[in-house]
This record gives structure tokens, sequence and C-alpha cells, in this order.
């Protein structure tokens, strides 16, 4: 279904395909925490930049494999979280020939942030900036909008709306490869470990990720790359997977709020940090859901079912 050769600057010479470059971010110097993706080639691109935070991390990186201030042409961001899009405006600044690749509704949140920051300031509190750092805004100008029937930003790297984890969600297709930069909508997969489902509120829809992860499964993809962590096969064991998971959760909820269970929450975060332990090491855990907790996934589908009863 895939090729596997695309055309050089050279008419007629074929070049191979490379494989996409995962580089690890080391936030807050953690390893196997946050992905960004390299898609080198005549138009060097990357998928999911990352914090603030880890800036000097990123460029350092990109330098290594020959992508200059000159040379990167696209930013394609999967939705505009800030653990995955909170270094966009610095990137613009060193990047001058870079074009800034999202969905529309998320758009307006790079030009003006202020909202998207106060929220994330209420999830993560006093330790906002050490995470996060400050996020830039991006000139109106460096943006290019997906929507339904827009172009794809380069030949054979396609944008598909995934949404789920937050509703103006894209995942990008490598057609050349058959590569799916899934960002948040193939779950969160530390180490090779089980997958789980980030469902932070507000924004979390249940039944948008099950309709998504049937049209994965349709794709025939080779393989998938998630933000938190790494390249993997088995997109199809891996959507079955991550659907019975949100399924259990959304039971689990549902009787939480039932019974008026308000400890449940922090029983989830405990128990999911404690299974992951067992593939990441105790201290990698506990130093991941420090910043990631579980129990907000916990609160995130209370949040959804109070409005979808």
């Amino acid at each position: 279904m895939f090729v596997t050769t695309y055309p050089s600057g050279s008419v007629g010479e074929q070049k191979a395909v490379t494989t996409p470059v995962c580089i690890d971010l080391l936030h807050l110097e953690l390893e196997g925490a946050i992905a960004c993706y390299l898609i080198d080639g005549e138009e060097p691109a990357i998928v999911d930049p990352g914090p603030t935070t880890t800036l000097e991390r990123l460029t350092s990186e990109l330098a290594v494999h020959g992508i200059g201030s000159k040379d990167l042409r696209h930013i394609l961001l999967t939705h505009i979280h800030l653990d995955h899009a909170g270094v966009t405006g610095d990137l613009c600044q060193i990047f001058p020939h870079a074009t800034v690749y999202v969905h529309e509704d998320g758009a307006p949140h790079l030009v003006d942030p202020d909202r998207l920051v106060a929220s994330t300031r209420r999830t993560f509190g006093d330790a906002h900036d050490r995470l996060w750092g400050e996020m830039k805004p991006v000139a109106n100008e460096r943006i290019r909008v997906w929507y339904q029937g827009q172009d794809d930003p380069r030949k054979g790297l396609h944008p598909l709306p995934t949404p789920g984890h937050i509703d103006h969600h894209l995942a990008y297709l490598d057609e050349r490869d058959g590569t799916l930069f899934s960002g948040d909508s193939m779950g969160i997969v530390l180490s090779g470990g089980p997958t789980h489902p980030p469902t932070p509120p507000p924004s979390v829809d249940l039944r948008a990720w099950a309709d998504t992860l049937s049209e994965i499964r349709q794709l025939g993809s080779e393989r998938f790359a998630v933000t938190h962590f790494g390249i993997y096969e088995d997109v199809d064991g891996r959507c079955s997977e991550l659907q019975d998971c949100l399924n259990e959760l959304e039971a689990r909820v549902r009787r939480g709020l039932a019974n008026g269970d308000d400890e449940d929450a922090q029983r989830f975060g405990n128990e999911v940090r404690e299974e992951l332990a067992k593939y990441m090491g105790p201290e990698r855990a506990i130093r991941y859901f420090e910043m990631f907790s579980a129990s907000i996934d916990w609160e995130g589908v209370a949040f959804y079912l109070k409005r979808n009863p």
C-alpha cells in the first residue's frame, strides 16, 4: 500500500525513504517521556516540538541531524497542549522558513495563547513554569490551518482528524513508509508497557475517540509514533488495547460517580503508576506521573460523563 521511495531534487532520481527520527526531549532530564519526531528530506519537518523547557535539547538534536536555522520547513502540531506545542513560538524565531501546520480550531490559541496558558496553570499550579516554561505567540502569517479538504503540508504527508483526546487533534500519515504520527490519539505507551489512555479535562470525547480508533484500524499503517513515547508496529493490537482501556475507565468512573466515591481517582492514579513501574522502573514512573497524573485522567472522564450521561 505504501511506496518506499520518493523523488529527490533531480528529475527521475529516486532517494530511499529514511525512517523517522525519534528525538527524546529529555523533559526535566527524564528519558522516554516526551518525543519530537523529525521527518527528514528535501523539506524537513518535525511533529510535536514539545514544551519551551526543552528548546535547547530540541535545537541541539536537530543540529546533530543537519537541520540548521535555514533548513526546517514544517512544524506539524497534533494539537496545542503545551507538552506538544508550547515551544512553537520560539521555533518560529529560530527557523524563519518554517511554517506551522495545525487544525483550524487550534490556531487561535497559537496566535493568542493567554487562555490556553491560563487553563494549563489551573491544572499544574505552581509547577507550571518549571514544567512548560513560557509560551510565545505565533504570528498569524506563519500558520497554515488544516480544515477538511485542505491540501497536505507536503507531498506524501497526510493529516487526519483524530478527535478524542481533544476535539482539534490531528495525526499525520507518512504515505511513503506507512508511519502514523499519532500524538495522543493512540494513547500513551511508556517503555513498551501497556497502553494508558490520556483523558484529562476538559475536552476528552469518548465517543469521538472510539470512531477515531476505528478509522485508524482501517488505514493499514505500518507503525505509529506516539509523543509519549516511541515507535510501535502493532497498530491493530494497540488500537484494541486503548479502546478496552477507555471502556474500562469509563465503567469505573461511572461506578465511582454513582457511589459517590471521591477517592477512586487517587486509587486509579496509584494503580497506573505501580503497573507502569514494572516497565519503567519505580523512579521513572514516579517522576513521569508527577507531571502527568493519571488521577487527572479519571477526572477528565468524570467531567465528560457529567455532561454526557
